[in-house]
C-alpha cells in the first residue's frame, strides 16, 4: 500500500487562532499530500520500496527521493505535536524540561534559540529541537527537506519555516509566527520521542 497520509489528532481549526483551518486544510491536505504521492512515486520498484519513512531520509543520497521522504517526515513530526489546548504560558515538564534545563539553562533561553534560528534560516527549511547520541539536546537548522535524522540525531520538535506554514495565516511575518507556535505544543508528545 505505499507510505500513507496520517490522521489529524485533532480537527483542521482546532488549532485556530495560531494556524486557521485555511492552512492546514493546504499545508496537510495539499502540500503534504503530493510529498507522500511523490514519495510512492519515486521508491516504487527500488531498492527503497518498503523501507521504513525513517531508513530513506538515513539511507538516500540527496535528490527528489529524499527530498520527499524528509518532508513527509517533518509534516508527519509537525502536525502530530501540536495540541488544541492553547495557552498563553504551555511549557513542557518531566523528564524533558530536565533535559532543557540542563542543556540550555532554563526554557526561556532554548525557546529564544530556536526563534532566533528560525528568524536566521535564510528561505525554506526547519528549525529543530534535537537530541544526539548521548542524549545532549541541540538545535539545529535544516534546509528543505533535510531532518535531524541525516546527522545521527533524534527529532523532538520541528518549526516549519517553509512560508506555505505561514503565509495565509502571518504573510511575511515569519517571526510573529514563530512566536505563536509555542502555545500550541504538545510537549507530552514531544518528550514521548525521546531517547532515554
Amino acid at each position: 500500500m505505499g507510505y500513507q497520509m496520517p490522521s489529524l489528532l485533532y480537527p483542521a481549526g482546532a488549532l485556530e487562532p495560531v494556524i486557521s483551518r485555511t492552512t492546514i486544510d493546504l499545508h496537510f491536505g495539499k502540500h503534504m499530500q503530493t510529498y507522500v504521492d511523490n514519495l510512492n512515486r519515486l521508491a516504487h520498484g527500488n531498492e527503497y520500496e518498503g523501507m521504513s519513512l525513517r531508513e530513506i531520509v538515513r539511507q538516500a543520497p540527496e535528490g527528489p527521493l529524499l527530498d520527499n521522504a524528509g518532508q513527509v517526515l517533518n509534516h508527519a513530526l509537525y502536525f502530530e505535536q501540536f495540541t488544541p489546548l492553547t495557552k498563553a504560558n504551555n511549557l513542557p515538564s518531566g523528564t524533558l524540561l530536565s533535559a532543557i534545563r540542563f542543556d540550555f539553562g532554563n526554557f526561556d533561553t532554548m525557546r529564544q534559540k530556536m526563534q532566533d534560528a528560525c528568524s536566521a534560516l535564510f528561505g525554506s527549511g526547519w528549525v529543530w529541537l534535537a537530541q544526539d547520541e548521548r542524549g545532549k539536546l541541540e538545535i539545529m537548522r535544516c534546509h528543505n527537506g533535510d531532518n535531524p535524522l541525516r546527522w545521527k540525531r533524534n527529532p523532538l520538535f520541528g518549526i516549519d519555516v517553509w512560508e506555505h506554514a505561514y503565509y495565509l495565516d502571518y504573510q511575511n511575518r515569519r517571526a510573529e509566527h514563530v512566536k505563536r507556535i509555542w502555545e500550541i505544543v504538545d510537549w507530552e508528545m514531544v518528550e514521548s520521542r525521546m531517547d532515554l
